[in-house]
């Protein structure tokens, strides 16, 4: 292997390294430009990476070129400051995850390992912990196998069958009667595998039932093997993110926004009802007035949510919040009145 100049080579190959890697094609006159050095020395650079495990492949063109091209084997990763501060914050952030928690963690302490002190420093002492959703499941992650093969097989665009249950693949003692129990498998077309609040999903085209479902991954058990290929179909709207929350939230995923959503004033501080507005939008109308809008599945679950703030509201639409008050307001009442055990 050829000897490198000390300091000054390791940062010009770091720099040729990143460009390499955020754009795909390069001429040997633009890296020359970038990096202010001469086309021979982005020559001697380019082989030095390819001593280093980087398949840099040169292509033809009036000046000449190079590529950054995927490789049989993983070489040794370069990392400018800020690169490497994001990446060991971002495994930090997943580190505590069912579904990759424990392969992210091996990888924040590899990477760890090899940051010099102050970058270790920086990243210690910006403290994440991961905050799982109230209501899922620690015991049932989407295991990292699992989630490889739904992208295979979404990638290449297979029919795929699988079993699915009530429970996670993870919580069933019997696997073979959890699928029994469960019923003939589900024949799908899987589309994209997308996540939402701690759990992993597929939404694929349901082949039986002719229509979009949504599928939690860590319920399902792929079977083989994998059915014949499929073109794939346009999502409704084209915006899977949009398609999906809309999905979630009660619509038939034409639009993100909740099913119903209405608009009240609380006799309250902003300050004190922004954290608990999730995703609504708080207006200050003074030291102890705030607007808030809020979406909700249903007009009563609004209004129940609504009360929760535990202060005077005043609506101001739509009339079915307005009835949903109402109703909430009317069953209160009689189970206030109501004494003793519920009839039979």
């Amino acid at each position: 292997m050829k000897t490198m100049a000390p300091q000054k080579t390791s940062s010009r190959l770091l720099a040729l390294l990143s460009l390499l890697q955020a754009h795909r094609d390069w001429s040997g006159d633009d890296l020359a430009e970038r990096l202010d050095i001469t086309p021979r020395t982005v020559r001697r650079d380019i082989d030095r990476l390819r001593e280093l495990g980087y398949p840099i492949r040169a292509f033809k063109g009036p000046s000449g070129g190079y590529r950054l091209d995927a490789g049989s084997q993983l070489p040794p990763l370069l990392f400018d400051d800020g690169q490497a501060v994001a990446l060991a914050l971002a495994l930090r952030s997943v580190a505590g995850d069912g579904a990759i928690g424990e392969d992210a963690a091996r990888a924040l302490a590899t990477v760890r390992q090899v940051m010099p002190p102050r970058l270790r420093r920086r990243v210690d002492m910006l403290r994440v912990t991961a905050v799982r959703t109230p209501g899922t499941d620690e015991a049932s992650p989407a295991g990292t196998e699992v989630l490889m093969e739904l992208g295979r097989v979404i990638r290449a665009r297979e029919e795929l069958r699988f079993d699915y249950g009530t429970e996670p693949v993870s919580a069933r003692a019997d696997p073979a009667q959890a699928a029994a129990d469960a019923g003939p498998p589900r024949r799908t077309q899987p589309h994209h595998l997308v996540a939402w609040r701690g759990r992993w999903y597929l939404l694929a085209w349901d082949l039986d039932r002719d229509d979009w479902r949504t599928f939690r991954v860590d319920r399902l058990r792929p079977r083989t093997p994998t059915g014949p290929r499929f073109t794939p179909r346009e999502i409704p709207g084209g915006d899977v993110a949009v398609f999906v929350t809309g999905r979630f939230r009660g619509t038939d995923g034409s639009s993100a926004d909740w099913p119903c959503r209405g608009q009240v004033v609380l006799d309250l501080p902003a300050e004190a009802v922004a954290p608990y507005a999730q995703d609504g939008i708080v207006e200050e109308l003074g030291p102890e007035r705030c607007r808030l809008t809020l979406g909700s599945w249903s007009w009563t679950g609004l209004a129940a949510t609504l009360g929760h703030f535990g202060t005077a509201i005043h609506v101001e639409g739509p009339p079915q919040l307005t009835d949903a008050f109402a109703e909430l307001a009317a069953r209160y009442s009689s189970a206030a009145a109501s004494t003793g055990p519920a009839p039979a």
